[in-house]
């Protein structure tokens, strides 16, 4: 068992948690947020007794980054979610610059949770860093890291392979053993990710490199790796550091998925093409689980590296997306919200043939905890907007720009005082005679589903929240159909 360094900065973070919590109005409504400091990456997402755990990248004592511990919720329904303790907390020689992201699992032995221990060395002046691999476990509510720790070292890594840059275990179950990818890159910079098994769960050996940056401008890092298959077809999952822009990527930090063939035998991953997994301006390091069921779900941290714009004095920072649902149709993921948000739909309005020409707005079709579909049908228009989040001064918008097949989100007047990104235009990728889209919003966030999930478009903003207005304009004359339902838990 480990020492009672660890259980001692346990005791102190949920201690602190507890004494500075903000007050639940503050907080999103129905999206996971830290009751106080700082959050990333989704880790540990998985089923163990019957409830949905999440646990995350943790800072609790500051609204920024900071040693990195595991905060942690459970729910029942992907939906409504219960903050549990602190689990992990840095503190053991292999993991004292904190406790990085990793996966979770339920064994015959009880909830695992494997994750990056990150270690600091001095030499001749110049900080160096280690990363290996880690894992701990607990009943559902606390955790003890094992004594066998670190259970994946560098030293297991062929030559030439980055012992400063092997992070984000993600772990899973087949017939002959336990697998684990972890992101890595080659000492020539390369991007790759790395394959490990083990029989028990304690002993590991390198397998392959599973898959890599062929063509070498696929950004810097591979971040928080998932490989799984659906619907028949194997998915690789990563998040790249410092991309450039392309017609399918956006610059900076994405978010992508490939589909290809997994050669069982070398354990290598063949693809073709990458994919953006969200076009929006906040989505990033997104973790997939089987659910009990059957269903493949996924959450990521609605939250871009690069363009925090958390109003000074807020005491909480970042959230997550609401669980999605993946699914396969011509080659492409497409995304839906979890089907249990619909438990919690309230107060349903529904109109149908609206013509909308200028400015329109409809008594009911207000607020900002919802879930609202708009159907627009062919019209003259060329230029449909949606703007919400609204009052006289601030908004945040959707806008259809039919004639060149785009959708913009835009946030520049959503109250921000930040130089950063407000706005990003995205190719419509399957154009069809109409627009379907579903945004679904909380507080400070949207996530805009369209066409049934063939894209999606997340975005945080802090307007004030007595915002409540939606209002559509149109440059000329378009059909729609609305369907919108409150979110409530009473």
């Amino acid at each position: 068992m480990s020492g009672s360094s660890t259980e001692n900065k346990v005791k102190k973070a949920n201690d602190y948690v507890q004494e500075n919590r903000v007050p639940k109005e503050e907080l999103p409504v129905f999206h996971i947020a830290p009751l106080c400091g700082w959050m990333n990456d989704p880790n540990g997402f998985s089923a163990y007794q019957g409830k949905m755990h999440l646990f995350y990248q943790y800072h609790p004592y500051s609204e920024v980054w900071g040693p990195m511990h595991w905060g942690h919720c459970v729910s029942s329904d992907f939906v409504k979610w219960e903050e549990m303790p602190v689990a992990l907390a840095p503190g053991q020689t292999y993991d004292a610059a904190g406790c990085f992201s990793g996966s979770g699992i339920e064994t015959g032995e009880g909830h695992l949770l494997v994750y990056t221990g990150v270690t600091e060395e001095d030499q001749n002046g110049i900080k160096i860093m280690y990363q290996n691999q880690c894992i701990a476990l607990g009943d559902g509510t606390n955790y003890i890291k094992s004594e066998n720790n670190p259970v994946v070292t560098g030293d297991m890594l062929p030559e030439h392979f980055s012992r400063e840059n092997f992070r984000d275990p993600k772990i899973w179950k087949e017939k002959d053993g336990y697998y684990m990818v972890v992101g890595n890159k080659t000492d020539e910079g390369i991007p790759q990710v790395v394959l490990f098994h083990s029989d028990d769960l304690r002993e590991w050996h390198y397998v392959s490199v599973l898959a890599r940056d062929r063509e070498g401008n696929l950004g810097t890092m591979w971040e928080c790796p998932d490989f799984f298959c659906l619907d028949g077809q194997y998915v690789f999952v990563a998040s790249p550091q410092d991309l450039p822009a392309d017609e399918e990527l956006h610059n900076g930090n994405n978010a992508v998925y490939f589909l290809g063939e997994y050669d069982r035998n070398r354990h290598e991953f063949d693809y073709n093409q990458v994919y953006s997994l969200d076009d929006g301006l906040d989505f990033y390091a997104p973790q997939t689980m089987l659910a009990p069921d059957g269903r493949r779900i996924m959450i990521g941290w609605m939250q871009s590296w690069d363009s925090n714009i958390r109003p000074v004095g807020q005491k909480w920072a970042c959230m997550m997306t609401l669980p999605r649902e993946l699914r396969i149709e011509h080659g492409k993921i497409l995304q839906s919200p979890v089907r249990e948000i619909e438990k919690y739909h309230r107060d349903p309005v529904c109109l149908e043939g609206k013509e909308i020409n200028g400015i329109c707005r409809f008594p009911k079709i207000c607020g900002r905890v919802l879930d609202m579909t708009v159907e627009i049908m062919e019209g003259d228009y060329e230029e449909f907007t949606i703007l919400f989040a609204k009052n006289e001064r601030f908004h945040t918008s959707l806008t259809y720009l039919k004639k060149k097949n785009m959708l913009e989100i835009d946030r520049t007047c959503s109250g921000m005082v930040r130089d950063t990104i407000a706005s990003r235009k995205v190719k419509i990728k399957n154009p069809k005679a109409g627009l379907k889209l579903r945004f679904i919003l909380d507080k400070y966030s949207a996530e805009i589903f369209v066409n049934d999930g063939e894209q999606v478009l997340s975005t945080t903003f802090y307007t004030p929240k007595d915002a409540q207005d939606i209002c559509f304009v149109c440059d000329k004359t378009a059909t729609v159909s609305i369907k919108k339902y409150t979110i409530s838990f009473d």
